[in-house]
Formats: C-alpha cells, structure tokens, sequence
C-alpha cells in the first residue's frame, strides 16, 4: 500500500512508514525515545498466580533502577502508618518551613494495578516533599492477584480519611501517576459520595481514567508510545475481577462531575497511548464547569523522558497549580 485509504468500514489504512524521533524536542528527551527500559509486554495467563507476582516483581526491579539513578537520597523523615489493610508512608523533608508541613499532599503510585507499590511507591513521592517542605503521604495500596477491586480504592479512601483527619481538607491535594491517577479520581469521586470534604487540587498524571480504554490514542500511539506501547487489557482485568469497567469507581471518565470535583491539573504527550483518557477526563470536567488545566508535552511518551529538561517543566507547573490551589483553598476555608 502506497498511500492512506478508507476501507468500508471506515477504518483508516495507513502505509508502512518511519517516525523520526523530533527535532522540537530537548536533547535529553529525544534520548528517551530511542532508549526506553521497558520493552513490548509479555502477560501472564490470568490465572497464573505466581507468573503475575513474577512480572510484578521484574517491573519493580526496573522501575527500583531508573529511581536510583534519577533521585537523590532523601534528606528527611519517613515514617510508616499502618492503616486498616495497608500501608501508608509519611515523608518530610529535613527543617520544612513551618506553614509548609500544614500542607498534605496524597501520592498514589502508578503501575498497571498491579507493581510500583511498597517502599517504590515512598520513593517515587519523595521529590514532591523535598520541593514543596509539605507532609506527602504515599499509601502502598494493595492489588491483584491477591487483593483486585476494591481493595485499592478502599485503601486509597482510608489513607485520604487518614489525611483530611490531620490537615485541614483545603490545605491537602492528592497526585496521582498512570493507574494511580486514575485510582485517585476514583477515590475523590467515593469520598464525595461518602460526604467526605473534597481535598483542594488534585493532579492526574496520564491517568488510566477509562479502563475500557476505548479512546483514540489507544490506536493512534499504539507501539509510538515506547514506555507504555498497549492497552493494559489483561492487568485491568485482573484488577477489576469481573466488576463493570464503566463504574466511576473503576473509570472516573465516566463519573457525574457537576456534583463537585477539586481543581484539576492533567498532564500527558503527544505519544502517550493515555493522551486520550487525560482529553476526555479534562472534557469531562469542563462540561461540568470544573476547574481543570490540560497539559500536553510535544512528543512525551508515558509517564515522561526519564529526567529531561522537559520533566522539570512539567514538575514546575504541577508545582505551581498546587501552590495556588492550596493558598486558594487556605483562604476559602479561613472565611
């Protein structure tokens, strides 16, 4: 095939063709995208227990090497706070300006569901403690084989109960990356329906808010995105075991915003396969008139370029949003 067609199914038919990496993009991050860590995925059967906790265990391992090249030891305390079924990591940062440490942030690690948690999960929150002087808590959720829906969203929920009884609820934001920030808009959807306040910002890192994974960029980017190249169907199988993936306790895409939702920042790539799900989560907040910010990077794959200049960027305006969101929040709750 020479050139694109549309067959009669209206399916676009594109020829074989290169996709060069950009030259509109950092140094650093064109790098990224010709040396990616994670190679095509290779799933276990569902019902192979140990083949899961395996994998999950070969993901940690990478994800432990590209945190210890990237990060610096963390000059502060850490802590461990057993909540009912899991566990919840506290970090502060060494001599923290004083109206900082009233501040909370909620950190919910990413990882297909299924890997990211335990002490990587403490790790991958430290930069928000070192910059902001915040209290940043990291809940190690549990998760499949062992623990599927709803043990995430339960724990998420108690760490958030956990939170909100120790900071006021408009100086406390809660971040999440990949499936955690889809797991984090779950968690803020319950707490509202539990008649729980709502925390002040919430950020979503290319959330998987939609587990059906039905948008576009699940075609579009598919093997473009060289972190995450596609859809993430058997792990969100396993993780939803059986319940209905159009629930907004599984995919918040599809949740009733106009009931309240925090400010919102969302962030994504041009070749992140998630692109999608972080469009239609901005979409969806918009249509009901919430306050959301969408960010999308020139050729970011999933989850960043393991530490370009671009990163930076991206952390300054997460930073900045929730800075203003809690000062905004602060003076709402002082009137």
């Amino acid at each position: 095939m020479s050139e694109a067609t549309i067959d009669s199914t209206g399916q676009l038919l594109l020829p074989a063709r290169s996709i060069p990496v950009p030259s509109t993009i950092s140094a650093a991050a064109q790098r990224a995208l010709t040396a990616s860590p994670f190679g095509p995925e290779e799933w276990p059967a569902l019902i192979d227990v140990a083949g899961w906790k395996r994998y999950s265990a070969e993901r940690d391992a990478v994800i432990a090497e590209l945190l210890h090249a990237r990060l610096p030891p963390f000059s502060g305390s850490v802590a461990e706070r057993a909540l009912s079924a899991a566990t919840l990591y506290e970090l502060v940062r060494a001599n923290p300006p004083e109206d900082h440490r009233q501040r909370a942030l909620l950190y919910v690690h990413g990882g297909a569901f299924i890997f990211g948690g335990g002490p990587l999960a403490m790790r991958a929150a430290q930069p928000y403690a070192s910059l902001t002087g915040w209290t940043v808590y990291a809940v190690d959720y549990r998760m499949p084989p062992d623990h599927p829906y709803p043990a995430a969203l339960e724990d998420t929920l108690e760490a958030y109960r956990y939170v909100i009884e120790r900071h006021v609820p408009g100086q406390v934001a809660m971040l999440g990356f990949s499936a955690g920030a889809g797991l984090a808009a779950a968690a803020i959807l319950k707490a509202r329906d539990s008649g729980l306040p709502l925390p002040a910002a919430a950020v979503l890192l290319t959330p998987e808010a939609d587990l059906t994974e039905s948008g576009d960029t699940f075609e579009t980017n598919r093997d473009i995105d060289v972190v995450l190249r596609q859809r993430l169907t058997p792990s969100i199988t396993l993780y939803a075991n059986g319940h209905d993936l159009r629930s907004p306790h599984l995919s918040p895409v599809y949740g009733d915003f106009s009931r309240g939702f925090p400010p919102t920042y969302l962030q994504s790539g041009t070749r992140d396969l998630f692109l999608s799900n972080t469009v239609r989560m901005h979409r969806a907040l918009r249509r009901a008139a919430q306050t959301a910010e969408l960010h999308v990077f020139e050729a970011m794959p999933h989850g960043g370029f393991l530490g370009a200049p671009e990163d930076q960027e991206a952390m300054s305006e997460q930073l900045r949003f929730l800075d203003r969101s809690l000062r905004t929040g602060h003076q709402t709750a002082s009137r």
